[in-house]
């Protein structure tokens, strides 16, 4: 097979040695000689699949004991819904630091007042606020931000002030580095970045937290009611968290966070260090006090150019290297399971490229 380098920005490249014991189990899992798609989630042979996720989960972050993992469908966008539709109360506040960050208030509008918070769109989105820069108005239900910008690739480094519940869309960084998960009340993440395949939603929600939601609403829109369920009020996306639990297997396997954190910075380092070196052939989007180790955002002199890059590194084995649709440009999204020698390999290719056309 011809080598390929996945730099796609979700659905996203998945570890080879999760992906090698699916295949292994596809047809028989656990000596069932059925596949995980077609068994029961209320089997027993799921069911440790179910609680091995959970469980992993709770031991990679060193989540508090008082904490909830649960597993929901709709991706982030739902949760865009479900965060206000639970917690809040009249008003909230709200970091708007790109695109996903301005859905969720969007969204957050339909159920009360929404404090908008930051200047980052005056500068296309290529900074992250300071947490000292922010308000913390004592009447708002919680303050929510986005923890990394796949579009802009911007990242969080310092959280805000824990003086209000702290809530976190993480869904492109979640598990790339170690961080004091526990300083947020609910953090939620599509999985398809760096912990599965499309399908599943993490959400993490302290117990102190959840106490304070509505107790109105939907069974299926309602976070207690999965926390009660333990996620399984209807059918879970059983092969998604059967993938899920494989990933963070990989973690386990690879050292832990400390380890896949040292490794995500080492890859972003090669990509940023081929853009700073190229006498501005290449310019960065994020400012540099905020660039993502998740996704590295970059352009060329004229599109035309970036389209001439885009053909010839796809012709070269790189993948999934288009920037958002919304704003063009290139990105290389390097989650977990990208390979320190794919980004060297494509920050060979940069270089090789600017020499030929600069």
């Amino acid at each position: 097979m011809k080598t390929i380098h996945n730099f796609s920005a979700g659905p996203a490249a998945l570890p080879q040695e999760a992906l090698k014991k699916a295949q292994a189990e596809l047809l028989n899992f656990d000596d069932s000689n059925v596949s995980i798609m077609e068994m029961s989630h209320r089997s027993k042979a799921y069911e440790k699949v179910h609680f091995s996720a959970v469980s992993r989960l709770k031991s990679l972050m060193n989540l508090e004991e008082d904490t909830h993992v649960l597993f929901f469908q709709g991706g982030a966008n739902l949760q865009f819904s479900m965060v206000p539709m639970n917690f809040l109360n009249n008003q909230s506040s709200y970091v708007l630091t790109g695109v996903w960050s301005e859905k969720a208030a969007k969204e957050a509008q339909r159920f009360g007042t929404i404090d908008i918070q930051s200047q980052a769109k005056e500068t296309s989105y290529s900074t992250i606020p300071s947490p000292d820069e922010l308000s913390y108005n004592e009447e708002n239900s919680y303050l929510h931000i986005t923890s990394n910008n796949t579009i802009y690739g911007t990242q969080w480094n310092t959280f805000p002030h824990q003086k209000l519940p702290l809530v976190c869309d993480m869904s492109s960084d979640i598990l790339s580095r170690s961080i004091d998960y526990n300083a947020f009340d609910l953090i939620y993440a599509g999985a398809q970045k760096n912990l599965g395949p499309a399908g599943v939603t993490i959400a993490i929600v302290k117990d102190s937290f959840l106490k304070q939601a509505h107790g109105d609403l939907s069974p299926m829109l309602s976070y207690q009611t999965f926390a009660d369920s333990q996620s399984m009020y209807n059918t879970p996306p059983v092969f998604s968290i059967y993938m899920l639990n494989l990933v963070l297997e990989w973690i386990e396997n690879e050292g832990g966070l400390s380890v896949i954190e040292a490794r995500n910075q080492a890859k972003a380092s090669v990509l940023y260090d081929a853009i700073d070196q190229s006498n501005e052939f290449y310019s960065g989007h994020a400012q540099p006090e905020a660039r993502s180790t998740m996704n590295v955002t970059f352009n060329l002199a004229t599109p035309e150019l970036e389209k001439t890059f885009l053909q010839e590194a796809e012709q070269a084995g790189f993948i999934g290297l288009g920037g958002h649709r919304l704003v063009g440009g290139i990105r290389a999204s390097i989650y977990n399971a990208v390979p320190l020698a794919s980004c060297n390999a494509l920050a060979a290719f940069m270089d090789s490229f600017r020499k030929k056309h600069m």
